[in-house]
């Protein structure tokens, strides 16, 4: 069957991408293409919206798409709990409804998250790095924030103490942002597009894991996989990695 996609934020950088791959796809038909400010009215239809815009318009893109039993795949960051909760409490009245939302839709970008978590547990020090263009509206990325709480949560299973750091004066913030009692440091350089490091360090040794995107076209097959998958996944899923199974 031929899902029918419809792109909100279709005129930037993700959403031209994200354009092109639904129509390269055999199985998935574009119906419609939306921009800032525009009447998302019926979606054109839809059965799926990439959710591409920014993060003061997201929230209310993706309700409307819910109160319509439009299923949503959401590439737009900057999300915190109360928006979450906000979304879930709509979601509890369209229970048919999937909403996918998805930090980073880089297969190479959720592996280095996977294995992040994996070595968090054997390493007393941790922090991440995050090197983005200029252009990027929110600190730290979503990829960044997730990776930090996944990191803290496999700490704390393991009964790792909090991460040394003797700083007790830092009135610029130097130390980066404190995600879980892990932190997380944002670069923005022109020339970039979406790259991170975790570095791990323990005596004696350091273990470095780095993702680089150099091409939103590496986005394209995790958008393209949850577009495919989250008309069977009722609800909120948070990661694209369970939909890929990692």
């Amino acid at each position: 069957m031929t899902r029918r996609v419809a792109v909100v934020g279709a005129a930037g950088r993700m959403g031209r991408e994200a354009c092109a791959a639904v129509d390269a796809a055999d199985d998935l038909e574009l119906v419609g293409r939306y921009g800032r400010g525009d009447d998302l009215g019926d979606l054109g239809g839809a059965d799926v919206v990439v959710e591409l815009s920014v993060p003061s318009s997201t929230l209310d893109n993706v309700l409307h798409c819910v109160e319509r039993g439009v299923h949503v795949v959401v590439g737009t960051t900057g999300w915190d709990d109360a928006a979450r909760t906000r979304l879930q409490a709509v979601l509890d009245e369209h229970p048919s409804v999937g909403v996918l939302l998805a930090p980073n839709f880089s297969i190479g970008a959720l592996l280095m998250m996977r294995f992040a978590e994996q070595a968090a547990r054997f390493y007393e020090s941790v922090e991440v790095v995050e090197l983005h263009h200029p252009d990027k509206v929110d600190a730290p990325s979503g990829t960044a924030t997730r990776t930090a709480q996944l990191i803290a949560a496999a700490r704390a299973d393991a009964g790792l103490p909090p991460v040394p750091d003797a700083t007790t004066h830092d009135p610029g913030h130097a130390r980066g942002a404190d995600v879980d009692g892990v932190r997380v440091h944002a670069v923005r350089l022109r020339g970039l597009v979406a790259h991170q490091e975790v570095l791990l360090g323990a005596p004696g040794e350091q273990l470095t894991l780095r993702h680089d995107s150099f091409d939103r076209a590496s986005f394209m097959p995790g958008v393209l996989a949850g577009v495919r998958a989250i008309g069977s996944r009722p609800g909120l899923t948070v990661g694209l990695e369970h939909v890929l199974g990692l």
